[in-house]
């Protein structure tokens, strides 16, 4: 029996749940407030590390300290878990506004196609690692596309179309977080040995990073060629967001209308849309950032805007984690992060070297 499981007291689907009032948001929304602002305080004294990297690891401190444990868990967690899948949803959305189709073209068609190797074998080898290694719930899931996409970001759209348990997303969150910190002071280490000009070693970090701030916070130690190039590539992947993300809700669309058992109908179950309506907010925003409508200063406020609202959604995932229940099985998932981490940047890493790099 996993360690990790959905809350079953009530017997109710999370999607058909209660949902609390407006005024029980109101505490654990203030809590997100200071998780993101004493975050931002991190970031502007220690610029090596990012702002939603930050808000995660506050937000897992946070959870353990005595006298902040009982206002998250209790009084707060209505309002935290509206963060966390409310404001994620519309960071996602703001996501697309970062993401250019004529940057992602610009790439070429090389990239275009190692790119979406590296994704696939990445989520598909993680998951089914973490289903051999009997991890819990939807872990093995989350965790994959975590690594293969982008991060948290990744955790939060595909937690949302399979109404995973919030722990589930939280223990991704929290193994994808620390080995995007990790690679932010190990990868740069590797330039010299594996013999990668600036440009490649952008490339690379830029296909095997997961997170967006993890992946600046890499690249720059090599200059802006290895930025430029990091940035771009990072983007290829956050765009194979949507189909993933809609792959999956095909994926619940059809185990929904499968009989339950003999004589089930399945009819009575939630029916999950194919394309959720964040991801079509985010391909909306893609398409309004490839028309060259907005401005750059507007764009500037969206950019913005989308990390205080990510870092809030990751501050409260952060909240839900405890490091006691995950210690009884930290092996299993510390086993499964390393394996993932060494397969995306190893298929990065081929995939530059094949590239010319």
């Amino acid at each position: 029996m996993g360690f990790l499981t959905a809350p079953a007291a009530t017997g109710t689907p999370p999607s058909t749940r209660p949902r609390p009032p407006r005024g029980g948001l109101l505490p654990g929304l203030g809590l997100a407030v200071c998780g993101v602002a004493a975050a931002w305080l991190v970031h502007r004294a220690l610029p090596a590390v990012p702002l939603l990297t930050a808000a995660v690891v506050l937000g897992i401190t946070a959870a353990h300290l005595p006298r902040l444990r009982h206002a998250l868990a209790g009084p707060g967690r209505p309002g935290l878990s509206f963060a966390a899948r409310r404001l994620m949803r519309i960071g996602i959305v703001l996501l697309g506004l970062g993401l250019g189709l004529d940057d992602i073209l610009g790439l070429g068609w090389e990239t275009a196609v190692v790119v979406p190797v590296v994704v696939g074998a990445t989520l598909l080898g993680t998951w089914w690692l973490g289903r051999r290694l009997g991890l819990p719930g939807d872990q093995p899931l989350l965790i994959g596309v975590g690594y293969a996409i982008c991060g948290a970001s990744a955790i939060g759209a595909v937690a949302e179309s399979r109404d995973s348990d919030e722990r589930d997303a939280a223990t991704a969150v929290a193994l994808v977080t620390l080995c995007g910190t990790l690679a932010i002071t190990v990868l740069p280490l590797l330039q010299g040995p594996l013999g990668l000009g600036d440009a490649a070693f952008g490339r690379w970090v830029g296909a095997s990073v997961h997170d967006v701030g993890q992946v600046v916070a890499t690249a720059r130690t090599a200059g802006a060629d290895a930025l430029d190039e990091a940035v771009m590539v990072k983007l290829m992947r956050v765009a194979l967001l949507a189909p993933v993300v809609a792959a999956v809700a095909l994926s619940v669309r059809r185990r929904a209308t499968t009989p339950a058992g003999p004589g089930g109908t399945g009819a009575g179950r939630r029916r999950v849309p194919l394309v959720p309506l964040f991801v079509a907010g985010f391909l909306c925003a893609v398409a309004v950032r490839s028309s060259g409508l907005l401005p750059a200063a507007a764009l500037g406020v969206a950019d913005v805007a989308r990390e205080l609202l990510l870092a809030a959604a990751l501050f409260a995932l952060g909240s839900a984690v405890r490091l006691p229940v995950l210690a009884r099985t930290g092996g299993r998932v510390a086993l499964l992060g390393l394996c993932a981490w060494v397969v995306v940047a190893g298929l990065s890493y081929g995939g530059v070297v094949l590239l010319g790099g």
